[in-house]
């Protein structure tokens, strides 16, 4: 059994405890959040984008500590789940590591590349293993086109376009400030960074143009370039400044036998789905069942991959610190394309 102790009990720490509660191999067994009230279980008002909101919850069970420094110090904790602000993650990541603790971070990993590079070191030199927490990867539609690709039942990959739009987030008091939770690029379309780093590798230049809200990117487009030129990969991503569309993501993934389409977006009034569907070489349109539809499922297979890999005692393909650190290079390129206006070099 995998002993957690979850630091910071926000929006993700909620969605984390719930996963917890249906995932096997794995026992919550210490939480730590500096606001009395939360540590003592009264969740209630906790909200996001998805899922329920928060309630009553027993922690009589759990070790409660008002600071996740000395949560550090507790024998029974394995792993330490960091659902903290953004701005603390590579401080706390990097001493549960030298706690001697696995360590499972919620995205975006750090707020800049040298922080994510001390992460990725500091679990290396205390040979414990190192997770971010990019679940879009496990979502059903991003699964299935994931298992498709690597299948090679479609032929090459051959590109792709990747869509990441949210309306103006007003209810994060810090969304806009690169020094606490660093913006659209980092905390919205770190997501489709970490699957094109996935997917294709790491690109060798990119070029983005956008606007600018003060000192990070508000909306952007950007063409990722590779050292194979057959890749055609490009994504838009950030925020409009209409509420009637909260949320909207999707992807068209090129390969040489199938063209992959999915969208899905929140509007005011109501959902609007165009679900996951293969057009293949002969004109067919195939519409897989994949199930889903519920996204909190996402979010206990991805801790199921942590179980998984700390028990085989194997990194993880999806979830590993150098595959999200990559993501964030990206995101702070783009950033600089946007600004130079022009190519840059990764």
């Amino acid at each position: 059994m995998i002993r957690v102790g979850l630091a910071g009990i926000g929006f993700m720490g909620w969605i984390h405890y719930l996963g917890y509660q249906r995932a096997s191999g794995v026992e919550l067994v210490a939480v730590s959040e500096p606001n009395e009230k939360r540590l003592h279980g009264d969740w209630r008002d906790i909200k996001g984008n998805f899922g329920p909101p928060g309630e009553i919850v027993d922690l009589s069970r759990v070790a409660k500590y008002a600071d996740y420094r000395d949560m550090l110090a507790d024998p029974n904790v394995d792993v330490v789940d960091c659902c903290l602000p953004p701005a603390m993650h590579a401080q706390a990541a990097i001493a549960a590591s030298q706690a001697g603790k696995h360590v499972f971070c919620e995205k975006p990993m750090a707020l800049t590349t040298g922080d994510c590079r001390e992460m990725v070191q500091a679990a290396s030199n205390a040979e414990k293993q190192l997770f971010i927490g990019h679940v879009l990867p496990f979502f059903p539609e991003y699964a299935h086109a994931i298992q498709l690709i690597r299948s090679g039942q479609y032929g090459k990959l051959l590109g792709g376009t990747f869509k990441r739009v949210i309306s103006d987030p007003a209810w994060m008091t810090d969304f806009w400030d690169p020094n606490r939770c660093g913006g659209p690029l980092i905390d919205l379309h770190v997501h489709d960074a970490h699957l094109i780093r996935l997917l294709f590798g790491m690109p060798s230049s990119l070029s983005s143009v956008g606007r600018l809200r003060g000192e990070v990117v508000e909306y952007c487009n950007t063409t990722f370039h590779f050292t194979d030129p057959s890749l055609v990969v490009s994504a838009v991503s950030g925020v409009i400044n209409q509420q009637g569309r909260a949320f909207t993501h999707g992807f068209e993934i090129h390969l040489e036998k199938a063209t992959m389409h999915y969208e899905f977006a929140g509007f005011s009034d109501k959902g609007e789905l165009m679900p996951l569907k293969i057009l293949t070489a002969d004109g067919q349109v195939v519409r897989p069942e994949i199930g889903g539809g519920d996204p909190s499922e996402a979010f206990v297979d991805e801790i199921a991959e942590v179980v998984k890999c700390i028990e085989a005692k194997e990194p993880s393909p999806t979830l590993s610190g150098d595959l999200a650190r990559d993501a964030i290079i990206l995101c702070h390129k783009q950033t600089e394309s946007v600004k130079a206006g022009g190519v840059v070099k990764i």
